[in-house]
């Protein structure tokens, strides 16, 4: 029986040259718009000082029906019994809210006082709020957007984004994680013929090192 003789050192470069490649191709197709956004909101952010922003706001304004305004006093003092004055928004408000107003409350903390239920409803860009007064049922709506280049700055900061986006973030973090790692490798054995490989990278480094050192306080 003859020994299969070992792979050779070109076979070895060949078959990690392959799987590399591959790796690093798949998780840049995965992260390459995540890379853009991150890119473009990352100068955005870095400039929002000078970046205008003007919000617009709008406010509304009805009046809950006497079965929902019923159903939302029944829920008041067991809200307020857990002594921080805290619960879940009733179903019944969140269905009437998003049947009447497209508002969508459906789960969210509401706040609870002697007189009124008080409902923050944060978003990517924006914030919103709604509250509705338990004796006379009048609800107050206003919403205000700060603009798209506010959206996707929060997108980017995964501000009031919601688990979906959170989850895409740490997907989006895993294949950038690939790309770095797997792009290191290959700089590792293409880095022979290329003497500036190891002097740019070691740049990379300690640029950015130097500058939180010297400069940031």
């Amino acid at each position: 029986m003859t020994d299969i003789p070992p792979a050779s050192g070109q076979q070895r470069r060949a078959f990690w040259l392959k799987h590399l490649h591959q790796w690093h191709w798949i998780s840049s197709a995965i992260c390459l718009i995540g890379m853009l956004l991150f890119a473009i909101t990352g100068f955005t952010l870095n400039h929002a000082g000078q970046i205008e922003a003007r919000p617009t706001v709008v406010t509304r304004n009805d009046t809950a029906p006497r079965e929902v305004l019923a159903a939302v006093r029944r829920a008041a003092p067991a809200a307020a019994s857990s002594g921080n004055q805290k619960g879940t928004v009733p179903p019944a408000l969140a269905d009437w809210l998003s049947r009447s107003l497209a508002i969508e409350a459906g789960g969210r903390e509401a706040e609870w006082s002697a007189d009124e239920i008080y409902v923050a409803l944060p978003r990517p860009g924006g914030d919103a709020w709604v509250s509705v007064a338990l004796d006379s049922g009048e609800v107050q709506y206003e919403t205000t957007s700060r603009g798209w280049i506010s959206y996707f700055n929060d997108l980017h900061k995964g501000r009031n984004t919601g688990r979906a986006w959170s989850l895409f973030l740490d997907t989006f973090a895993i294949a950038c994680l690939i790309f770095s790692v797997t792009g290191l490798f290959l700089l590792k054995l293409h880095a022979v013929g290329r003497a500036a490989t190891w002097p740019l990278v070691g740049a990379g480094l300690v640029v950015p090192l130097l500058l939180a050192i010297l400069f940031i306080h």
